[in-house]
């Protein structure tokens, strides 16, 4: 068996080639990981509007006497007022909606007799490569009075 060497260990580019395969790995990982965190911030936000969308609904529910339609979210009232229930809903809910959105949220509340259409609009540009993505809610509620139950 002269003249046969028997290989000891791993080559250079064999550690090279290993290396280059592992940090390829890791790299889609990451990109794997940070896109879930896009959509997830996309996810809760959506959900958040539309929590504040059915508060509304329940507070509109609450007090059916009062006309909450406002065709842009700038007509809200800038300040809330615990007397007059109309106006505090409005400023809970407009202050609610930029909190969880962003201050360049946008909102109208269309009322017809018992039926009101809420339309919610705000920019969801983080959970895409858009530079401006827009998201809109729309949710539809007959907010009369249900039978059998007395405020």
């Amino acid at each position: 068996m002269v003249g046969r060497t028997m290989q000891c260990g791993m080559t250079l580019i064999e550690v090279m080639v290993a290396l280059l395969v592992f940090s390829v790995g890791i790299l889609g990982v990451a990109m794997l990981q940070l896109n879930a965190l896009k959509y997830t911030d996309s996810s809760l936000r959506s959900m958040h509007v539309s929590f504040i969308a059915h508060d509304l609904f329940e507070r509109i529910r609450a007090n059916p006497g009062a006309s909450y339609a406002l065709s842009s979210l700038s007509q809200a009232p800038a300040a809330g007022n615990l007397a007059v229930p109309r106006q505090q809903d409005l400023y809970d809910f407009a202050t609610q909606l930029k909190r969880a959105v962003g201050d360049d949220a946008e909102a109208s509340i269309a009322m017809l007799g018992s039926t009101v259409t809420l339309t919610l609009n705000w920019d969801d540009s983080r959970a895409s490569q858009a530079a401006a993505q827009q998201q809109t809610l729309t949710l539809t509620a007959d907010v009369s009075a249900e039978q059998g139950v007395r405020p």
